[in-house]
């Protein structure tokens, strides 16, 4: 059930990495609540891609779903 809402909260942060060439793919959801996914498209290659992770992603992920603790790229 959280991994279905970490996955839905994913989906309503793509279109914003989409305008810009870019995806997010999610890879795993750990038991400590740490979410991991990999930038794909321009976002992958991107040298803002660790503010992208850190300060859009992961924080509107802790904002939505409490459990998630961080998020990391692989």
């Amino acid at each position: 059930m959280l991994e279905e809402q970490v996955k839905d909260a994913l989906n309503n942060v793509r279109p914003s990495l989409q305008a810009d060439g870019g995806d997010v793919e999610f890879v795993s959801l750990a038991g400590d609540g740490t979410v991991s996914v990999k930038l794909t498209g321009a976002c992958g290659h991107c040298p803002m891609s660790q503010m992208t992770l850190k300060m859009g992603i992961e924080q509107y992920l802790k904002k939505e779903i409490p459990q998630v603790t961080a998020v990391v790229g692989v």
